[in-house]
């Protein structure tokens, strides 16, 4: 038997499926590296709004969607990436955890046709758990261009599981792999006999298996195996077990403890050398005419991940993504605007008609449409720079601002994972606070919640575009991003600050991040990005930002005597705005509408927008132009109080939810309190900070 041959015997895939195959419905769970295209090929089957992105961690918790096969319903599970069943991370506990509960009747493991040195790591560990398994051969369309070929049916033999060709892309490929996925479900191949050296030359007899080690490792193997079935004789595939304890896997040694001399020191080293030298011969026997990494992705990689380039580039085209945001924004802002603006003089005298109380008209009109309407009109804006931001993902950039990050975030005692929870609160702080379970330290995950509010998410874009454009006409683009760029600098600083009260600060791990080739980005994948957050804003406006506009009115018509009719000064709102004005005096806002307006912002950061339509009676939509500007220069309210305004909104408390997804993540109440409270200090140190600067410069 040679070398190739002793890693397998051949296992033939049945024309038929088994017998018995149970109920027609079934569940199927997608299992695969970060950027083989699994949630893409998920998305194509369910048409589910889901992300991906070319970075570890994005999907955090598995999702599920469905669709229909011969007119039965099929559940598919879209797992998180990971490279391996070994828990090392949040991911990779989560994938395994649910391969491992037996929930999936079938396993399709995506693996990314183009790299298949680096995917079948995972197959290998897939097909030794001893449940039904069909490999999706992923991008062969990449396989195509680069004029490579597979030989499917050798792999397959070689595997002992189908290999179904897709590409989740193109869209190719996708019933032909439904059709292999539910004919392999239940199927249970008959154990082939085949023989290697142990015992000095004595033979012994095993059952097949795809992976076999050499006769050291069986050995030990055999010896784990024996004793764990006398221990747990209820448990199946004791092999597998085995195979885990003697690689000293924390888990499974854990659940399943043994007392066994073998067990003293781990073999994980020897397990990963002998995987990846099969690995090796399974790719030289079944892969022909392989290239070379595609010579445009090094091109643009001695750029892009340059060790002086690399971060000026990043902030160049993230200043290029929010000038674009504003000059494309701004133009359809516009059209908004003016349709909003009819809409609700045509509400008005539909209610004058129907003799409705000047109460009722002033509460729909000036409550609930313009602070809903207001928020609306930025629209366009959010559009635009989820496009941008969808590009960048799908096109394989972003996974390279993490690997470049990675320097600075060792310096900070974290490595450059911690990154990716920060970039995605570019987005939303609720997700990106969640992907901070791909660290492995609780102390690192907690840094990262701490700072990853200071990220200018979504919601806060239209603070931006609303007071750099009313301030600083064509420099607004850079106003604005030079919030974001604040956001990152306090982040850091912070970052650097605990780092000296840390007992551990080296302990922050390394990057383990692939980066893949460039690509154009998937027309269907970005279309379902953007439609998501844009479906997500528009419903916040519909709920969390209209019932918030309509307290704000009541807060702002009503107070110790009853309606105000008009005399705001004689409201709640105006009290409560009182209270604060003291403390937000001295960064250049106080004024106790400004006040109320941030207070609002805690339920949502789009409703400061909204309520500062409402607080300076700016009906309509029209609180972009001249009219708010003249109230704001009234109160003495100009370019130095905007820059440190938009600083405040950016650092102070985040949004609710945000707050109580700290609270879960941390498993402490008392943490996020603090967090808050912390935050609250930094946004009015960094605040005072802008706004002395800015006179000087601004006055």
């Amino acid at each position: 038997m040679n070398d190739f041959e002793r890693h397998f015997t051949y296992e033939s895939i049945p024309e038929k499926p088994g017998e018995e195959l149970g109920h027609p419905g079934m569940t199927i769970a997608f299992v695969g590296n970060p950027n083989c295209g699994k949630t893409t090929l998920f998305n194509a089957y369910t048409g589910a709004n889901l992300k991906t992105a070319n970075w570890p961690g994005v999907t955090v918790e598995g999702k599920e969607g469905h669709t229909t096969f011969e007119g039965f319903e099929v559940r598919l599970v879209d797992l998180p990436g990971t490279y391996s069943l070994t828990s090392y991370t949040m991911e990779e506990e989560v994938a395994r955890s649910y391969v491992l509960s037996g929930d999936a009747d079938v396993i399709v493991d995506v693996v990314d046709a183009s790299s298949l040195e680096r995917s079948l790591y995972l197959t290998l560990q897939l097909l030794a758990l001893g449940k039904p398994v069909v490999v999706a051969l992923n991008m062969m369309d990449v396989v195509r261009k680069r004029g490579m070929e597979i030989d499917i049916h050798r792999l397959a033999e070689t595997l002992g599981c189908p290999v179904i060709p897709v590409s989740a892309r193109k869209r190719e490929g996708l019933q032909p792999l439904l059709h292999a996925a539910y004919h392999h479900k239940g199927v249970r191949h008959d154990p082939i006999q085949h023989e290697h050296a142990v015992d000095d030359g004595m033979p012994e007899k095993h059952e097949k298996y795809v992976m076999v080690y050499s006769p050291d490792l069986e050995q030990k193997i055999d010896a784990v195996r024996a004793e764990f079935k006398k221990a747990y004789p209820d448990v199946r595939n004791a092999r597998w077990y085995a195979t885990k304890l003697l690689e000293g896997d924390v888990s499974v040694r854990r659940d399943y403890p043994l007392e066994l001399p073998v067990l003293e020191h781990s073999c994980e080293g020897q397990f990963i050398r002998e995987r990846y030298d099969f690995i090796s011969e399974i790719v030289a026997e079944c892969v022909f005419n392989r290239s070379a990494r595609a010579e445009t992705t090094d091109k643009a990689d001695r750029v892009l991940t340059n060790k002086y380039w690399s971060i000026p580039v990043f902030l160049l085209i993230m200043g290029g993504v929010f000038a674009l945001t504003f000059v494309l924004g701004d133009a359809v802002k516009g059209v908004f605007e003016e349709w909003l603006d009819a809409f609700n003089g045509w509400v008005a005298d539909g209610l004058d008609k129907i003799g409705a109380s000047p109460m009722v008209v002033s509460l729909v009109c000036d409550g609930a449409i313009s602070g809903v309407g207001t928020v609306l009109t930025f629209l366009p804006n959010i559009a635009i720079l989820f496009t941008a931001l969808a590009f960048l993902e799908d096109s394989g950039y972003m996974s390279r601002v993490a690997y470049v990050m990675d320097g600075i975030m060792g310096r900070l005692g974290l490595s450059g994972r911690a990154f990716i929870p920060m970039i995605l609160g570019f987005g939303c702080t609720v997700p990106a606070i969640m992907s901070s379970r791909t660290l492995e330290r609780m102390e690192d995950r907690r840094k990262v919640m701490l700072v990853t509010p200071f990220m200018s998410c979504s919601a806060r874009l239209p603070i931006y575009v609303l007071f750099a454009g009313l301030f600083f006409d064509q420099w607004a683009g850079v106003v604005a991003f030079s919030m974001y760029v604040l956001g990152i600098l306090v982040a850091l600083l912070v970052l650097l600050v605990v780092r000296g009260r840390d007992k551990d600060p080296d302990a922050g791990g390394m990057l383990l991040i692939e980066l893949p080739e460039y690509k154009m980005p998937d027309a269907h994948t970005v279309w379902i990005y953007v439609w998501e957050k844009v479906k997500d804003y528009v419903t916040r406006a519909g709920t969390v930002i209209f019932a918030a506009s309509v307290i704000m009115w009541l807060l702002l018509n009503f107070g110790t005597a009853g309606y105000v009719d008009g005399d705001v000064a004689q409201s709640f709102g105006a009290w409560l705005g009182r209270l604060l004005v003291p403390v937000l005096a001295p960064i250049g806002s106080g004024d106790w509408r400004l006040a109320v307006a941030l207070l609002a912002g805690i339920s949502a950061k789009e409703v400061v927008v909204s309520s500062v339509s409402v607080l300076f009676g700016i009906g309509g939509a029209s609180v972009g132009t001249a009219a708010l500007h003249e109230a704001l220069l009234a109160i003495g309210f100009g370019p130095a109080n905007a820059l440190a305004f938009m600083a405040f909104c950016l650092l102070y408390v985040p949004c609710i939810a945000t707050i109580a997804t700290i609270a879960t993540e941390s498993k402490s109440r008392r943490y996020a309190l603090g967090a808050v409270v912390f935050q609250l200090v930094v946004a009015w140190v960094v605040a005072f900070a802008v706004y002395r600067v800015a006179l000087l410069f601004l006055a």
